[in-house]
């Protein structure tokens, strides 16, 4: 039949189409709807698509484009930074999923190499799903996702001498010695690729790109990874090998940025294609006919990677919630698993039977992954409030160090945001303690000094011995939604007259944080915006004091829309509404300031500014509403009180000359 190919493609697209569509309606993930599409399609569904060649070229397909797109985003510098959860948690992980799986196999089977080979098809987890789930909830830089990343990054790596060993295992691939060679051979291959993407690959797309042809580019973007991956099939590797390493070799060249943009739009059509293709090789008859049985094994496979690959990250992190949360990401089987137990069933390894149990079992691991990742923190919450759970926190230790601290700073989170904080309290001599969950981070924090421990902000137990009852003020400044939330619910309990101040990446997180305890949340979102709109007005030469000014009113308005009342509290406007517009500020007399010297008869600041000073404090001594004979000294701070506009006009009148005129 004329264009059957593409008329199977058109059938694939248009039902996942109209399944998501439906499935997003209640919230289903869309990867569940991509393999629900293709069971329908299948030869075991409707039939609307039934030869199994066609399905297994697609599925290759998807497979090839998925991992082309994964080794675009891929890069060794993204490896090095993970390189302690990706080697330590990721080679525990594998080498104890992969060990208990073939010793269980082993037990029922007594066969050695389908025991091997089971436990390399366990050991593997889904890059794809886990990667999306992250991205989706945020949390790709925060610690368990760092963690899950990390170990994913390692796996992937693994695929290579997996495969080779699969051959082997099944007979096809000689004695030892020829094992030996094939692993040379494909050392030598992923050195020769890992020295173009240094050299060679370069200097080839820097000679296109001064022809400024965009669709020469583009073309050559293609010929690399096809090249590439036509490459390792002929050297006795997988396409897919070859399109991972075409991807990581465009990764690391300069015009990543520029053929990741060509690549991307595509990726979830790609992600889509492979799913329903793993979709349609699941028998239905056989699922529905032997239920139980792949229910069971499902829940053992997803248990136990769970346990085991918690085991290994906590093992590397020492954090029981970063463990949990890994271990419940990680416990799925993944989509590389499908490539091998392809291979393993062409190569006569793996009988048709038990190749449908794994199909089958690893389809429902997969379609429970986005529920449970989603459901993780409140699963974990509830089950590290168990007594004996709790004793793998270590954060006991730091009981002995802040003892005596009392109106402190309590910083969870030291990246830029805390660091910048850390060091500013310093220098204005308030006493502060922070807390973060990298190890790496610690040590070189503590290696300069600093008040830092290694805990989770999340457990009471680790906050109270910060203080945290008597702290005057928190900042939380970490990437987990779900762990600030309950930092803040956790934080609001132990100390209801502290104030709570959060740094979060998006608007739409602003009303829930509040709802649980944050006095003030900033979004990363809305500060951006604030930034750029400073930098397009003072590119048009805009006077300094007008982009305060519309600074201000932009600050004053949006974040009325978002800070609603409190619930522990009422807004002091809503009792007197002429406050409403009404603000504070203080500000340090400096050398040079023109205050200095002079008294407020002298420098008649309501009337130059309408700003009025309410208070000055000298030292420990606060002089509350000075006289017209009140003579400013340096050192002084000055709390001021009027309208924003006014405020503004104070502080700009206030600074040393100097400053005033550059300004």
């Amino acid at each position: 039949m004329e264009h059957a190919f593409l008329k199977d493609l058109v059938i694939i697209f248009a039902c996942s189409a109209l399944v998501i569509y439906f499935l997003h309606k209640v919230k289903v993930p869309s990867i569940v709807g991509f393999i629900a599409a293709g069971i329908i399609i299948g030869p075991h569904g409707l039939g609307l698509i039934g030869n199994i060649g066609e399905i297994e070229t697609l599925a290759e397909i998807g497979v090839v484009l998925l991992l082309f797109v994964i080794g675009i985003e891929f890069s060794m510098a993204e490896f090095i930074r993970l390189r302690r959860p990706a080697t330590l948690g990721g080679g525990l992980q594998v080498a104890l999923t992969g060990a208990v799986t073939a010793g269980v196999a082993y037990w029922l089977s007594g066969d050695v190499r389908l025991s091997l080979f089971m436990g390399f098809l366990v050991a593997l987890s889904s890059t794809a799903i886990v990667l999306k789930m992250l991205m989706e909830r945020g949390e790709t830089d925060s610690p368990q996702g760092r963690s899950m990343v990390g170990v994913l990054i390692f796996q992937d790596l693994c695929v290579v001498p997996m495969m080779l060993l699969t051959y082997f295992l099944a007979g096809q691939g000689g004695g030892f010695s020829d094992l030996a060679l094939a692993l040379l051979k494909a050392v030598f291959i992923v050195a020769v690729v890992l020295v173009g993407a240094r050299w060679a690959v370069p200097l080839m797309l820097h000679r296109l790109v001064r022809t400024k042809s965009t669709e020469l580019f583009t073309i050559s973007i293609i010929f690399i990874s096809l090249g590439i991956a036509l490459l390792t099939a002929e050297f006795g590797l997988s396409l897919a090998l070859g399109a991972f390493l075409a991807g990581l070799v465009i990764s690391d060249s300069e015009y990543a940025y520029e053929a990741t943009a060509k690549v991307l739009p595509f990726k979830d059509s790609f992600l889509g294609l492979f799913f329903v293709s793993v979709g349609m090789l699941i028998d239905l008859r056989y699922f529905m006919g032997q239920i139980s049985t792949v229910a069971l094994a499902a829940s053992i496979v997803f248990l136990a990677k769970a346990l085991i690959a918690s085991s290994a990250v906590y093992a590397v992190q020492r954090s029981p919630r970063v463990a949990a949360l890994s271990g419940l990401g990680l416990a799925q089987v993944g989509e590389f698993s499908f490539v091998l137990a392809a291979a393993g069933k062409s190569a006569g390894l793996l009988p048709e039977g038990l190749y449908q149990l794994f199909l089958s079992a690893s389809l429902v691991t997969m379609v429970a992954t986005p529920f449970v990742i989603n459901s993780a923190p409140a699963i974990v919450s509830r089950a590290l409030s168990f007594g004996p759970l709790r004793r793998l926190d270590p954060s006991p230790s730091v009981e002995r160090y802040v003892g005596g601290l009392s109106g402190h700073v309590v910083i969870v989170g030291f990246g830029v945001v805390g660091r910048n904080l850390a060091r500013t309290l310093k220098d204005t001599g308030i006493s502060y303690v922070a807390l973060e969950l990298n190890s790496d981070i610690v040590h070189a924090a503590r290696g300069k000094g600093e008040p830092i421990y290694f805990g989770d902000g999340t457990s009471r137990e680790t906050l109270v011995k910060l203080n945290i009852k008597r702290a005057r003020l928190l900042l939380i400044a970490i990437s987990d939604p779900s762990a600030v939330r309950k930092i803040v619910t956790v934080a609001r309990a132990a100390n209801p007259e502290m104030y709570i101040l959060v740094r979060t990446r998006y608007l739409k997180e602003v009303d829930e944080l509040r709802h649980v305890g944050a006095d003030e949340v900033i979004p990363e979102e809305f500060e951006s915006s604030v930034e750029i709109l400073t930098r397009v007005l003072h590119f048009y030469n805009v006077p300094r004091n007008v982009i305060d000014e519309h600074i201000e009113e932009v600050r004053r308005d949006s974040y009325a829309a978002l800070r609603k009342p409190s619930p522990r509290t009422r807004p002091l406007a809503t009792e007197l509404p002429m406050l409403s517009e009404i603000v504070t500020e203080t500000f340090l007399l400096k050398e040079g300031s023109r205050l200095v010297g002079r008294s407020l008869e002298d420098l008649r600041l309501r009337t130059e500014t309408g700003a009025t000073v309410m208070a000055v404090k000298r030292g420990d001594e606060v002089i509350q509403n000075p006289g017209a004979a009140f003579s400013f000294r340096e050192g002084d701070i000055v709390l001021l009180v009027g309208k924003p506009g006014d405020i503004s006009n104070a502080l700009q009148y206030m600074e040393p000359q100097g400053e005033a005129e550059g300004a």
